[in-house]
């Protein structure tokens, strides 16, 4: 079973607001990528679908729902008559780009239906970032006069791209990254084999975003993040660490790793510079301007992995005291 960390409080304004009768028909879940936005969604209409079903379900103050729910089942094997869902689609194995028109055209069968199964119809679009100019428009259509008891859960991460007048038709409410205690509990959850230390730096790579750091679970990580902090604290006169790190990220089977790096290194850098004033933060924050640019290129421009690792690495030493890297 699903099982949601943290956002307590988006969880009690919808579950407060459908089970008053004054539940909007449309939201927007708007947020940081990864900090569990469309999982909420999920869950929540799961929640709505399986009350609107067996109302002695309402007691709950939480969107938990068992895995052998009768709707929990349905909409598993996507044959709930009163749930729809859209997001790119996946042929071959590649994954569309966008939501496209036609699938929002589809929402028809459950638009033009009355529900079956509960008073109520959910509909979740993960992300609606990602609906074409006409999906968008066929959506809007929707949600300008939408059908009595349907509900639309509009997951975003860049609420402000949206169109606007698919804003001013749906409720916002916001998700932050979550704080350390839920935070740990996601990462603890996921998965056994992950090591405290391991834990500890996917705490400090994530920054809130479970589904940020998870992506680096099973990389080592911890070592990575161990030698930044010893880069930015010693620095690197001999080129001994940034020579070793160069070394064990540029071969061929440590490619997870080295894309991983490519993020985490100036992803530190910015952290650093928070907790800087003055020239060191000046310091800082041109370190970062330069590990940004050399990592976003590195991939597009094929750039010597070796080469990128040493010099990322020595935009970190740069933060130490009194650097001579």
């Amino acid at each position: 079973m699903t099982i949601l960390f943290g956002h307590d409080s988006q969880t009690t304004t919808l579950l407060n607001a459908a089970r008053s009768g004054r539940m909007h028909h449309g939201w927007i879940f708007a947020g940081p990528r990864g900090v569990g936005k469309a999982t909420f969604a999920r869950m929540l209409a799961l929640r709505l679908l399986a009350e609107g079903a067996d109302p002695s379900l309402a007691d709950s103050e939480s969107l938990n729902i068992p895995e052998d729910h009768m709707a929990a089942r349905l909409i598993a094997a996507a044959a709930h008559p009163d749930y729809a869902e859209l997001t790119p689609l996946e042929k071959d194995g590649v994954t569309a780009r966008n939501i496209s028109v036609d699938q929002v055209r589809g929402l028809q069968r459950l638009t033009q239906t009355a529900p079956s199964l509960s008073p109520r119809r959910l509909v979740v679009v993960d992300s609606a970032d990602d609906l074409e100019r006409g999906a968008a428009n066929a959506l809007l259509k929707t949600l300008e006069e939408p059908p009595a008891d349907m509900i639309f859960l509009l997951v975003s991460h860049a609420p402000g791209r949206l169109l606007p007048t698919i804003r001013s038709r749906c409720r916002m409410l916001r998700f932050d990254p979550l704080a350390d205690a839920p935070m740990r509990a996601v990462l603890r959850a996921a998965t056994e084999e992950l090591t405290p230390q391991e834990i500890d730096a996917l705490m400090l790579a994530g920054e809130g975003s479970p589904g940020k750091a998870l992506r680096y679970a099973g990389l080592e990580l911890a070592d990575i993040e161990a030698t930044l902090k010893l880069l930015a604290r010693e620095g690197d006169p001999t080129n001994k660490h940034r020579v070793k790190l160069a070394r064990t990220l540029s071969i061929k089977s440590a490619k997870p790793r080295y894309e991983a790096f490519l993020e985490r290194a100036p992803a530190f850098i910015a952290q650093a510079a928070r907790r800087r004033t003055g020239a060191t933060l000046g310091n800082a924050l041109d370190q970062w301007e330069a590990a940004r640019q050399l990592a976003g290129g590195a991939l597009p421009l094929s750039l010597d992995p070796a080469s990128v690792v040493f010099e990322l690495a020595s935009h970190v030493a740069a933060l130490a005291p009194d650097a001579r890297a």
